[in-house]
């Protein structure tokens, strides 16, 4: 069944081709990638095996409530623009617009990073063949795969994060394999590692937060369900089940992962210190099949971590391609990328997107590196604002909804945690913004390039708000006059029979 986004599309409409296995593994392939794969290492490195098990499930914590923040919203208004239109229509107009601004800029150099860490992994096999040919070719195929339909999004995405699904599952079973002894690898002792020098927790409250840093990067991807919510074949039904699982994954896929890795590998081993895509023989996930006796554990490990570099560049251009068509379509960008193709994709939005990790790429190799290190630093403070976006987004169009006196049980999918949720994601989410480069602020002297360069992406977003919001006299929307009604997607009254396990709708239920 299709649906306009948008009032104003008269052209072909946007295909709601994504089934509720493809928003499963959106989401999972959104919070599974060389953060878990590689960085997890470092983490345990810093804050020992406890320190990292506090801030991974923390931060996952914060996240979950995002998550059930958006799917709030975005089951029942499933837009391609998610929470640049939501801010639009529960904030302020000008709020919107810098929200989808930042998040089409933080994917598009996103996508220029992925491409740089696929050329460097292909090193692993190819030493002779230029980075270049590698980057451009995957640049290719994210393209083909994007611009074929969103199915071909969705199934790309769908194989891409199978193969890292399976990866974990197999390392979660292999370690509590070592750790209860059925195979050799592990030390004597399931506890050794928490004795260890000042494990459980090693180097106090400083390494936690340097780690929920590091926790929070790795889980950015997960709103992706919210922009494929536009394209979803069900949103009613698939949105609340992918939310509903997004608890699970994290407990499963990195809580899991985290207290493996912090029982199999001293926190003192010096290779998981070495958190970079350069060293693929020690992330973690290699060292602990290599205790297992897996001689072609690099080889293999290298292998996922391509598949995460192309899952995360494919879902890159694809949230990047759909946010800048949401702008247009909103009239807050240039009109010619609201254009959609025959086969509903909109090709001048994904043209310009990809045009742009292309020069960012570019840039990357031929330009200035300290004028890419920004472009960088700038774009990761944007996922961290999304975040704060979703938050303030779900608390307003609560109260919004319920201020205009309608039907609770009218909502396909209802967080429990409201007013908690949001307000405790919000919190910690400007704390772990605020706190990025706190060292900075440490001894003597301030670092203020540092600081800058940490910290570019706040007054940027400020300077984008403000701006519009002065040039075209805009205001916090009150309750009362929120527009509730234009793409909401009706909840189907016979979906209301199925068991509320399926739909998520337990929750509604319950209160």
């Amino acid at each position: 069944m299709d649906t306009t986004p948008a009032a104003s599309t008269p052209e072909p409409k946007l295909r709601r081709s994504l089934r509720t296995r493809h928003l499963t593994m959106i989401a999972i392939g959104g919070s599974i990638g060389t953060g878990l794969f590689v960085a997890s290492g470092a983490s345990v490195a810093q804050a020992g095996p406890g320190g990292a098990l506090v801030a991974y499930a923390v931060i996952g914590l914060m996240v979950y409530f995002l998550m059930t923040s958006l799917g709030e919203m975005a089951a029942y208004m499933p837009v391609a623009g998610s929470f640049s239109t939501y801010g639009s229509r529960f904030v302020d107009p000008a709020f919107g617009f810098a929200l989808g601004w930042n998040y089409w800029y933080n994917w598009a150099v996103t996508i220029a990073v992925e491409l740089a860490a696929a050329s460097i992994v292909m090193k692993y096999w190819f030493p002779e063949v230029s980075g270049f040919i590698w980057s451009g070719t995957f640049l290719a195929l994210m393209f083909i795969l994007n611009a074929i339909s969103v199915k071909g999004f969705g199934e790309g995405e769908y194989w891409f994060s199978l193969i890292k699904v399976v990866t974990v599952l197999v390392f979660i079973a292999a370690g509590l394999a070592m750790i209860f002894g059925i195979v050799h690898g592990a030390p004597s002792s399931p506890l050794a590692n928490l004795k260890t020098g000042d494990a459980p927790f090693a180097g106090g409250f400083p390494a936690l937060l340097g780690v929920a840093m590091i926790a929070g990067f790795s889980f950015q991807g997960t709103e992706l369900i919210g922009i494929a919510a536009g394209e979803s074949e069900n949103p009613g039904k698939s949105i609340p089940r992918a939310v509903r699982q997004v608890f699970w994954r994290i407990l499963l896929f990195y809580v899991c992962a985290i207290a493996i890795i912090g029982l199999i590998i001293p926190y003192t081993d010096p290779n998981l210190l070495k958190n970079d895509v350069e060293n693929i023989g020690v992330s973690p996930f290699t060292l602990v099949f290599e205790r297992l006796g897996l001689a072609f554990a690099a080889g293999v490990m290298n292998t996922v971590i391509l598949t995460a570099i192309l899952s995360a560049g494919n879902s890159g251009m694809y949230a990047s391609t759909r946010m800048l068509y949401a702008l247009a379509n909103e009239g807050k960008a240039p009109r010619i990328f609201a254009k959609l193709s025959s086969n509903g994709v909109p090709l001048n939005a994904l043209y310009a997107t990809t045009v742009v990790g292309a020069l960012c790429f570019l840039a990357s190799i031929y330009g200035e590196k300290t004028v890419y290190l920004w472009l960088l630093n700038t774009s990761g403070m944007t996922g961290f604002i999304a975040w704060l976006g979703i938050a303030v987004c779900h608390y307003r169009f609560r109260k919004g909804y319920v201020l205009q006196n309608r039907d609770m049980s009218a909502l396909p999918y209802r967080s429990a945690f409201f007013p908690l949720g949001p307000l405790f994601a919000f919190a910690l989410c400007l704390l772990i913004t605020l706190g990025q480069n706190y060292q900075a602020l440490l001894g003597g002297k301030i670092d203020w390039v540092g600081l800058t360069a940490t910290y570019i992406g706040i007054p940027l977003f400020l300077l984008i708000w403000l701006g519009y919001r002065i040039k075209h006299k805009t205001r916090i929307v009150p309750y009362a006059e929120m527009d509730l009604e234009s793409d909401h997607t009706p909840w189907e009254s016979d979906s209301a029979k199925t068991p509320a396990g399926e739909l998520g709708l337990a929750n509604a239920e319950a209160r």
